[in-house]
């Protein structure tokens, strides 16, 4: 076997660099699309460019160990968040349809301007999922309409 064919046998059986940096951007971008952020936002929250937003989740350049803690304080993630994952068998992030769902859901509600209209999707949504069982909850939400947490049961 020739010198050549031990290197190439040698980096097969580990992740090459640019391998981690497309890594590491796809990760980058599965997190911005699970918190419904555009590329333009993400970059203007993380401090850089549209195109350099672009060119880390596209594996393109290379994430500094410092700009990537800060990129992670920014989504709300640890920094090993990105590197999960690494060496596992390659293939694109694919959202269930639940995350889509919860993704498409995201985006609608940040596009309603009226303040009391986002309330009252809270509220519904509250409803549906049964949170009102709990009665420390409305205590809690005082969007649900209630200022005082007594009932009409109370009064009588």
């Amino acid at each position: 076997m020739s010198a050549s064919a031990e290197v190439k046998e040698h980096h097969s059986t580990r992740p090459r660099p640019q391998d981690v940096d497309r890594h590491v951007g796809a990760k980058l971008r599965e997190r911005r699309l699970m918190l419904g952020m555009t590329q333009q936002q993400m970059a203007e929250l993380i401090g850089v460019t549209y195109q350099q937003a672009h060119k880390y989740e596209k594996g393109i350049n290379r994430v500094a160990g410092g700009r990537l803690y800060t990129i992670a304080q920014a989504l709300g993630v640890e920094v090993s968040y990105f590197y999960e994952g690494l060496g596992a068998e390659a293939g694109a992030f694919e959202p269930t349809s639940k995350q889509r769902l919860l993704l498409e859901l995201t985006r609608s509600f940040t596009h309603i301007a009226d303040r009391r209209q986002q309330e009252a999707l809270c509220s519904l949504a509250r409803a549906l999922a049964n949170f009102d069982s709990h009665p420390e909850s409305e205590q809690e939400a005082p969007s649900c309409g209630s200022t005082s947490p007594s009932t009409s049961a109370d009064s009588e």
